[in-house]
C-alpha cells in the first residue's frame, strides 16, 4: 500500500501531464500522512458523483478529478446517441473553485462534441433540475458540496428526466469513469474555439425567468397573498450562497413587502467567512439571522445552503416572543399539512385520492403516513437521498404516459403531491426533480401567511400537528470518521451491528431488522423473511416497539457514520425522554 500511494504521488510530482501550480502544491508537503491521505484511494465517483476536499491528489476535488469524471460521463452519453448530439447544461455554487470546476468540466464536454450550456454566474441546484428539462438536455452537471464545511466541493450529475442519476445510469457511468486509466486521456477544449463552433453556450436570464415563473405556479391560495403577504415579516439568509436573488426576486414578486436579508451574509464567499459551517440544519447558522429578526419583530426566520436545495426555518412564538426552529421533519410536515388541507378544500386532491402520493424517506418521521392517511393519500418510503424521490416522480410520468395520461394507484400511474426528507429538503410542485429550497421558501412563507389570516402562528400550528397526529420526535447523531482509519471504524461498526444485532433499544423491544444491503426485512419474533423492496444499500433500520425506530449508516457524502432515531408518544416530555434513552442505549 505505502509503495504504491508513494508511486502515485511521484508521478502526479513529476509528470507533464499535471501543471506546475499542481506540482508545486504537492512538493511543498511535508506531512506523509496527509500525502498518504490524498494518493491512498481515488476520490470515488459514487451513485451521484464526487464529493471532497479540494486540493492536488487522486483523492481531492481539482481539474483532474473533475475532467476525469467529466470524460467518463462524455464517454457515456456519446455511447447512448444515435442520429443527435447529446447535450449537458452545467451549473455550479459559490465555492472555492466551482467556477474553474464548472468551465472545466465544459471543455471536456465540448472536446467530446458534446453540446454545453453553462450558466453565466452562479446557480442554485434546483434551477440546474429544472434546466435540464426546460433545456430538452441529455444530462446536467451542478458543481457543490451543498453543505459541507467550506474545504469542500462536489460534482452531481442528472439525467434528461431532471433527477439526480439512479440504476442502470449510475453504474454505467460509474464504470466509463473507472475505465479512464491516466488523465492524459482526458480530452479538453479552449473555451474561444468551443464558442465559435458552437458547443458552448452561455445561459442566464431566459431560464431563470422560466424557472422562476415555474416556482410561483406552485403556489396554491394567491389569494391570501394577495390579502396577507404584505403582512408577513421574513428574515432571510442565503449563507453567502446561491439563494439570494432568486428568493428575494420570488418573493418580492409573489407581494411579500417585509424582507429583510442578513446584509453580512447576503454575498457570495467560498470560505463562508461568518459561519463555522454554512449548514442550515445548524442552529449556529441562524445567529445573524436571528439578531436581525429580533429587531425587526420577524415572523419568521429562513436560511438556504449555499447551493439553496436545503431550507432551515425558526418562526416566533407570540406567547413566548422566543424564534423556535423547526426541524426538516418539521418543516416539511407542516407545508405537507398546509397544502393537502388546501387542495382538499379547493377539491383539488386527485378522485380517487389514493391516486396521489406523498413520497418519504425511511429516516424521515413516520408523522408522514399518518398525514397521508388524513388525506386519503398513498405514502411511498424511498431510501435516504433525495434522487430516490425524484426516480419515483419519473416513475409516475413513465406509468402515467402508458395509461394514456391518467392517473391510477394501481397501475403506478400516480400524481406526485408532495416529498420530503428529514435532511430539510422538501419538493413542492413538479417544475424540478431534485429538493428545491427557494419552493420551499414560498410555500413557507404562503402557510405563515394563511395561518395569520387565522390567528394562528407557525409555532402553534406545529402544536395543532401534535395534537392530531401524536408527538412525534426525531434526532440525529453523527460521527465524524477520517482516513483510512476512519473508514475501517465504520465497516467495523455495521459488520457488529449485522453480527450482534440489539434486542432491545431504550428498553422497547426490537420487532424487525430490516438490512438493506441484503434486501432482506426480518421479524424478530417470526423469523419471517421478506423482501425490502428497495435498492440495496448499505443501511440498517430497527423497528420498535411504540411506534420507535433507529436507523444505522455511512454518509454517502461525508467521512461519518449517522444514526436516526424517531419515537411517537403522548406528550412532549414522554417522546423526548424515550429518545433519550434510544440514543443512549445504541451509541454507548
Amino acid at each position: 500500500m505505502n509503495a504504491e500511494y508513494r508511486k502515485e504521488y511521484e508521478n502526479w510530482c513529476n509528470s507533464s501531464v499535471f501543471d506546475e501550480a499542481t506540482r508545486k502544491e504537492l512538493l511543498a508537503l511535508t506531512d506523509e500522512k496527509e500525502i498518504e491521505d490524498r494518493f491512498y484511494k481515488p476520490l470515488s465517483f459514487g451513485t451521484g458523483g464526487l464529493r471532497g476536499e479540494i486540493g492536488a491528489g487522486i483523492n481531492r476535488m481539482n481539474v483532474y478529478t473533475v475532467g476525469k469524471a467529466t470524460q467518463g460521463l462524455a464517454d457515456f452519453i456519446n455511447s447512448q446517441q444515435t442520429t443527435e448530439r447529446g447535450s449537458v447544461v452545467i451549473a455550479y455554487d459559490s465555492r472555492n473553485m466551482s467556477p474553474e470546476f464548472a468551465l472545466c468540466s465544459a471543455l471536456v464536454l465540448c472536446a467530446n462534441g458534446i453540446e454545453t450550456y453553462l450558466f453565466e454566474s452562479l446557480r442554485p441546484t434546483p434551477e440546474l433540475s429544472f434546466a435540464v428539462r426546460y433545456l430538452s438536455c441529455t444530462a446536467g452537471i451542478v458543481i457543490t458540496a451543498s453543505h459541507n464545511p467550506p474545504a469542500y466541493n462536489g460534482y452531481k450529475v442528472y439525467w434528461k428526466d431532471g433527477g439526480q442519476i439512479v440504476a442502470p445510469y449510475d453504474k454505467e457511468i460509474i464504470a466509463r469513469v473507472n475505465a479512464i486509466e491516466s488523465f492524459s486521456q482526458i480530452q479538453r477544449m479552449d473555451k474561444e474555439q468551443a464558442l465559435e463552433r458552437g458547443l458552448l453556450h452561455i445561459i442566464g436570464k431566459e431560464v431563470d425567468d422560466q424557472y422562476i415563473e415555474a416556482v410561483k405556479k406552485t403556489v396554491v391560495c394567491p389569494e391570501i397573498l394577495r390579502e396577507m403577504a404584505k403582512e408577513i415579516k421574513i428574515v432571510y439568509t442565503p449563507l453567502h450562497g446561491t439563494g439570494n436573488i432568486p428568493v428575494r426576486r420570488a418573493l418580492k414578486e409573489l407581494g411579500f413587502e417585509q424582507v429583510w436579508v442578513v446584509p453580512e451574509q447576503e454575498l457570495p464567499d467560498g470560505n463562508f467567512s461568518t459561519l463555522e459551517y454554512p449548514n442550515p440544519e445548524d442552529v449556529k447558522a441562524f445567529s445573524l439571522a436571528l439578531r436581525l429578526a429580533r429587531k425587526k419583530d420577524a415572523d419568521v426566520v429562513l436560511a438556504t445552503d449555499p447551493d439553496a436545495d436545503r431550507l432551515g426555518i425558526f418562526a416566533k412564538d407570540d406567547k413566548t416572543g422566543e424564534y423556535i426552529p423547526f426541524t426538516g421533519n418539521m418543516s416539511g410536515l407542516l407545508i405537507a399539512e398546509y397544502r393537502l388541507s388546501q387542495l382538499k378544500a379547493k377539491e383539488k386532491l386527485p378522485n380517487p385520492a389514493s391516486d396521489g402520493a406523498l413520497i418519504t424517506t425511511i429516516v424521515s418521521s413516520n408523522m408522514a403516513f399518518d398525514v397521508a392517511r388524513e388525506y386519503g393519500l398513498t405514502a411511498i418510503e424511498v431510501l435516504t437521498g433525495f434522487k430516490y424521490i425524484g426516480e419515483q416522480m419519473k416513475l409516475f410520468e413513465e406509468a402515467k404516459a402508458a395509461n394514456g395520461g391518467k392517473t391510477d394507484a394501481s397501475k403506478y400511474a400516480y400524481e406526485y403531491l408532495f416529498g420530503f426528507e428529514e435532511s430539510y429538503g422538501c419538493l413542492v410542485g413538479t417544475h424540478a426533480r431534485d429538493k428545491d429550497a427557494i419552493a420551499a421558501v414560498i410555500a413557507l412563507c404562503e402557510a405563515a401567511a394563511y395561518y395569520k389570516k387565522q390567528g394562528v402562528t407557525l409555532c402553534e400550528q406545529m402544536k395543532n400537528m401534535y395534537e392530531k397526529y401524536g408527538y412525534y420526535r426525531e434526532s440525529l447523531e453523527s460521527v465524524t470518521l477520517r482516513g483510512i482509519d476512519g473508514a475501517e471504524k465504520m465497516e467495523g461498526v455495521m459488520r457488529n451491528l449485522r453480527e450482534t444485532p440489539p434486542t432491545t433499544l431504550g428498553g422497547l423491544r426490537v420487532l424487525a431488522v430490516r438490512d438493506y444491503e441484503k434486501g432482506i426485512r426480518t421479524d424478530v419474533l417470526t423469523d419471517e423473511q421478506t423482501q425490502t423492496g428497495l435498492p440495496q444499500s448499505n443501511v440498517l433500520y430497527y423497528e420498535l416497539e411504540e411506534n420507535g425506530w433507529c436507523c444505522v449508516r455511512p454518509s454517502g457524502t461525508e467521512p461519518k457514520i449517522k444514526f436516526y432515531f424517531g419515537v411517537k408518544a403522548k406528550s412532549v416530555r414522554e417522546a423526548e425522554e424515550q429518545l433519550e434513552k434510544i440514543k443512549e442505549d445504541l451509541l454507548s
